[in-house]
């Protein structure tokens, strides 16, 4: 069995690690072309290159998969079989047609709920309590083709989109093994999409984390665990820019934005449209990431004080 795997940031990292574990032929892996990141701009291998670069197997890097060269180079190694995990790149209909038994995909989405970019990050913002994987035979739409299995978990009450992919990564990888022992046995067959049921959300951009302190605390919360790490939720005061990563409701009303009660040993709660937020974890101007607790223990932020006054 001939695999070829394509993916891109960590996420896909224990999909690609669980097809080697496994014992099956990974004879290539593509993704990503390295990117200048930091302060020096120094180009940056991806988590699934270096994973492969470390476990020996060939890596292949285009920016643009689809064209004649990208297409050769697939064809060349021959795969019975290619999996997909958060690759970043759309798939012709060519390329689809290389494996001799399709594109298996691994989603972090109930689909057809949650199509296209950033699902974990919307299922958050959308108040969702129950998410999943799935794996599906991909085809030329986006997250369309038909479904071969999928496992559901909860979303904890203060769990964060960074901390659900970790979970998902690793649920996703799991259920690529049982697919593929399934689905190359003949044992899965695969289930079109209810198109009733679909649903794709846009791209996250930074204006999205601005805070509107006359939503709900619930709202609130939502958007401040759905935007970690980027662009985060974010809101003027002391001076500059707070981000909020963790957050969630509690009791309390006032004028929305306004500071109730802060203290290293209760914590900092602040007026929304209906309720109050605890704020859990954020990074003052100039600051790192930490506890509201562990700021406040150091800084204080009086009671009144009014947030996003100057956004």
């Amino acid at each position: 069995m001939r695999v070829v795997f394509m993916g891109t940031p960590e996420f896909a990292v224990p999909s690609l690690k669980a097809l080697l574990d496994a014992g099956y032929g990974v004879v290539g892996v593509f993704t990503q072309p390295d990117r200048p990141v930091g302060r020096g701009h120094k180009l940056a291998a991806c988590p699934v290159k270096k994973l492969a670069v470390e476990r020996g197997v060939p890596v292949y890097q285009f920016e643009r998969l689809r064209n004649e060269e990208g297409l050769a180079c697939l064809r060349s190694l021959a795969p019975d079989i290619v999996v997909t995990a958060a690759f970043g790149q759309i798939l012709s209909q060519a390329l689809l047609d290389v494996p001799k038994m399709g594109t298996v995909n691994v989603h972090a989405s109930l689909l057809p709920a949650y199509r296209g970019a950033a699902p974990i990050n919307w299922c958050i913002l959308n108040g969702e309590t129950r998410t999943g994987v799935t794996t599906m035979l991909t085809d030329a739409g986006v997250d369309t083709g038909a479904m071969l299995l999928r496992r559901e978990t909860d979303i904890g009450e203060t769990e964060t989109a960074a901390e659900l992919s970790v979970r998902l990564s690793h649920l996703g990888a799991e259920l690529l093994i049982e697919t593929l022992k399934g689905y190359i046995a003949g044992e899965i067959a695969p289930t079109p999409q209810d198109e009733r049921l679909a649903s794709r959300q846009p791209m996250l951009k930074k204006e999205m984390g601005v805070i509107d302190w006359t939503r709900s605390a619930r709202q609130i919360s939502c958007q401040a665990r759905g935007l970690d790490p980027w662009p985060s939720a974010y809101t003027d005061c002391l001076g500059g820019t707070l981000k909020i990563y963790r957050a969630r409701p509690a009791m309390g009303e006032g004028e929305p934005g306004t500071v109730l009660r802060s203290s290293a040993k209760e914590g900092l709660f602040v007026a929304c449209g209906e309720g109050a937020l605890e704020v859990l974890e954020m990074q003052a101007p100039g600051g790192k990431r930490m506890s509201a607790r562990a700021y406040l223990a150091g800084k204080k932020i009086e009671p009144g004080t009014r947030f996003g006054e100057g956004m």
